[in-house]
């Protein structure tokens, strides 16, 4: 307690650090896996494809990807948006099949109703398939912020700063309260993400807001 005590603000840093590393690398993966999961649910020849290669994406070690990454993308090793390109790419690689699995699991009655009205594609898809589908994709959205904040320490190993970093110095220095905190701390971010996703999913899908839904 007295090391936490006697360093606050390096502790507010290194959270700062790794929640300005997790949550653009999240958000990108929504924005990614929509198209993508869409593409292996609308067409059939691409499913196959597609859910395989992120399936094979997410076992590649986030070591090597992180040293590997920078040659592609033209970053340095110890860059932050290195991290975040490669924490995005794992995101994608989740929640791809959440997306294709929760459009495939809309009952054919509803699109045809929404067609009956006259909804066109695009807001057959915004106002129909999305919602519908909203309850599968939060769950995958889920697994991906809880998966984020754990990698993201990953990078410490690089010098790229996060809670990883009180691990290693930790662990250098042989510090145990320091390699407690960062170990409880990310833990405790990881659930703080999960729980402000649940809360932000009950506000914009009210509906899913029965007994034990999405808890």
């Amino acid at each position: 307690m007295t090391w936490v005590l006697q360093n606050l603000p390096l502790i507010a840093d290194r959270t700062w650090a790794h929640l300005a590393t997790s949550l653009p690398a999240v958000l990108a993966a929504l924005v990614l896996a929509v198209p993508l999961g869409w593409l292996a649910h609308r067409y059939r020849p691409l499913n196959g494809p597609l859910l395989t290669g992120a399936g094979l994406l997410y076992a590649i070690p986030s070591l090597p990807l992180f040293i590997v990454l920078p040659v592609l993308i033209g970053t340095g090793v110890r860059d932050v948006v290195n991290v975040v390109v490669a924490l995005t790419l794992y995101g994608v690689a989740l929640l791809v099949r959440s997306v294709a699995d929760g459009l495939d699991g809309i009952p054919p009655e509803a699109r045809n109703a929404a067609v009956a009205l006259g909804y066109p594609p695009l807001r057959r898809f915004l106002a129909v398939d999305l919602p519908l589908a909203g309850p599968v994709i939060l769950s995958g959205l889920r697994v991906v912020a809880v998966s984020t904040v754990s990698l993201c320490t990953v990078g410490a190993v690089l010098g790229v700063p996060s809670l990883g970093l009180l691990f290693t110095d930790g662990f250098q220095r042989g510090i145990l309260a320091e390699i407690l905190t960062g170990i409880v701390l990310t833990a405790v971010l990881a659930l703080a993400l999960d729980r402000l996703i649940v809360l932000l999913g009950r506000l914009a899908m009210p509906w899913t807001r029965t007994a034990g839904a999405g808890a």
